[in-house]
């Protein structure tokens, strides 16, 4: 019953992440004629300079050598959710840019275009797969350099397509207006792959801190490690308390801390992927 929930639930992500980019794309980016980089734009540049073949036949010749790629490093579920992924979101661009779409200023359309298309896309990389294209190619390069958050590869790869865009085409505003959408997808996907799990680190100083760390265990459950500390005025060895705890348990946290001693002196962090028994688990293919 569990592997079907979680069969299941990356379906739903994929759907919803796809029908959102699809969204954007169809609504806020089309309509101003931006480009949105990624493979497609690079076909589009291909063809231009070439004089030959058609933007669809180009994207189509270079995502399947991705999509093989990518079955075979990252596994049968993103090959198969990608394609589920390309399907949808291609689909659903035609079927929206069939119905009248609202006209926006292009700054307003690049804005609002890559604040929804990052927010898909995001969605999509956190359930595993992609919607094809550059999704895929971004994400085998995530595999090499493991220590680049994901929206900046994301980002590097589509801001190259647009200087291209914009030289072969010689039009300088649209490909201006596409960089800072490029640029707000980017960040988005980077907030939503990363910033959704973020943690909280405390540092607690305070003579309780027996009672503090047994509360924490008690009332949170969570742990918590003494630090060795030392007054740098008085000498007087302390202990510190430290603990992890998630970012809905915060508050908690600072009244048990304030009930026990309020004097205490309480630092608080932001902590981005705990790993360890309560929090997340380590694993090669995370993003």
């Amino acid at each position: 019953m569990e592997k079907v929930k979680r069969k299941l639930g990356w379906i739903f992500a994929t759907l919803l992440g796809s029908a959102l980019f699809s969204a954007g794309f169809a609504l806020f980016l089309q309509p101003n004629e931006m480009n949105s980089g990624g493979i497609s734009g690079l076909a589009m540049v291909i063809v231009e300079l070439l004089g030959v073949g058609s933007v669809g036949g180009l994207t189509i010749l270079f995502n399947l050598p991705l999509f093989l790629l990518g079955g075979m490093k990252i596994g049968r579920r993103f090959f198969l959710g990608s394609a589920l992924g390309t399907v949808v979101s291609s689909v659903l661009i035609d079927l929206i840019a069939a119905f009248p779409t609202p006209e926006v200023e292009p700054l307003i359309g690049a804005l609002y275009g890559g604040v929804v298309c990052g927010l898909g896309l995001g969605i999509v990389f956190v359930s595993g797969t992609s919607t094809g294209g550059s999704d895929i190619l971004v994400r085998l390069l995530k595999l090499h350099w493991r220590n680049v958050p994901i929206g900046q590869i994301s980002m590097c790869f589509d801001a190259v397509v647009v200087v291209l865009t914009g030289l072969v085409f010689r039009d300088v505003r649209n490909a201006l207006y596409t960089g800072v959408t490029v640029f707000i997808i980017g960040k988005v996907i980077d907030a939503v792959v990363y910033r959704f799990d973020y943690s909280k680190v405390v540092l607690i100083i305070s003579p309780e801190y027996e009672a503090i760390a047994q509360a924490i265990g008690e009332r949170l459950d969570r742990g918590a490690t003494f630090l060795h500390g030392e007054g740098s005025y008085s000498h007087r060895e302390t202990k510190v308390v430290l603990a992890a705890v998630k970012k809905q348990q915060l508050t908690e946290l600072k009244e048990l801390v304030m009930a026990l001693d309020p004097s205490a002196f309480v630092i608080v962090q932001e902590a981005h992927q705990v790993l360890g028994d309560g929090f997340a688990r380590y694993s090669r293919d995370a993003l």
